[in-house]
């Protein structure tokens, strides 16, 4: 298949993607709050492509979450390329995806991160994944999340779950804090062995299957009461998805680091988060058994 082809085929789905997530999650809102839109352009002075990101801020269910679009195109910066698949000799790219994040104003639904794309050099892949942070423990929603995307996998391939599952709890992984930043998910990169094709069905199985995996745990959870502790506790778990971000995150730090747009790169921050000099919970508080059961890779399957 010709590689221009590819690209529209996936830039083209990835926009579809968009559409579809922010229909939802309007419909979610009952229609009451609306997505905000902003296009925007790699580079002002020649064409390296652009994108659109949409937010949607102070919602009754989500606090904020934004949707963006993109499809770029230009040379890697020399210090990247030598670390890029297919970029060692030539620095030239095009790259196209969708990356989602949802904060909740309810502390018992986790935030959300989902991401996908398909990049270009002389070698051509996909990458991407979801993972859930949560502020309260939900043995539960944990168990049900993990049993859909390994439901997602097993239609592809019985060896994706356990290998994307496990690539995620060491991606996002705190070393300065000896902690995973949630429960995990799936995480892929440079994923091209199987073909066009194949890795393109498994990708949209991964988007379609964003949704279908987390709106049940917002339908169960979003009329939850809460107190002002489980407020502030969450805020306060906010903060470790902070500090993943700009001291982890390989796509935020390359964004800031090769001239991105800033404002579509920290997309992904939450409106408000709060740091606590020495924090630690009550013993056997909820805030304690989350960081004793749960911030730490687990077989969530085998957990019922």
């Amino acid at each position: 298949m010709d590689i221009d082809i590819k690209k529209d085929l996936t830039s083209n789905w990835f926009k579809l993607l968009q559409n579809a997530i922010c229909d939802d999650i309007v419909k979610l809102e009952r229609n009451k709050f609306k997505f905000k839109s902003t296009s925007w352009k790699r580079n002002t002075k020649k064409d390296e492509g652009g994108g659109e990101y949409r937010i949607l801020s102070n919602g009754k269910i989500f606090e904020k979450v934004g949707v963006n679009y993109s499809k770029v195109y230009g040379k890697f910066p020399k210090k990247f390329q030598k670390n890029i698949l297919g970029a060692e000799k030539d620095p030239s790219f095009w790259a196209s995806g969708i990356s989602i994040v949802m904060h909740m104003q309810n502390p018992h639904i986790p935030a959300m991160h989902f991401n996908t794309r398909f990049i270009c050099t002389k070698k051509n892949w996909f990458g991407g994944g979801m993972d859930v942070t949560p502020a309260i423990e939900d043995k539960n929603e944990k168990n049900n999340f993990h049993k859909k995307l390994k439901l997602m996998c097993d239609h592809h391939d019985k060896k994706y779950y356990a290998k994307y599952k496990k690539w995620c709890d060491e991606y996002f992984y705190l070393k300065h804090r000896d902690e995973t930043r949630g429960i995990g998910g799936l995480f892929f990169d440079d994923l091209n062995e199987l073909g066009f094709e194949q890795s393109f069905a498994f990708m949209q199985s991964v988007g379609n299957g964003f949704l279908d995996a987390y709106v049940p745990i917002i339908e169960r959870r979003k009329n939850d009461k809460y107190t002002e502790q489980q407020r502030d506790f969450q805020l306060y778990r906010r903060g470790r998805y902070v500090e993943f971000n700009l001291v982890w995150d390989r796509g935020t730090l390359f964004g800031l680091q090769s001239g991105g747009r800033t404002e579509s790169i920290l997309m992904s921050m939450p409106p408000l988060a709060r740091w606590e000099y020495n924090y630690t919970p009550a013993e056997d508080s909820a805030e304690a058994l989350l960081y004793k059961d749960f911030l730490k890779p687990r077989d969530w399957l085998a957990l019922g």
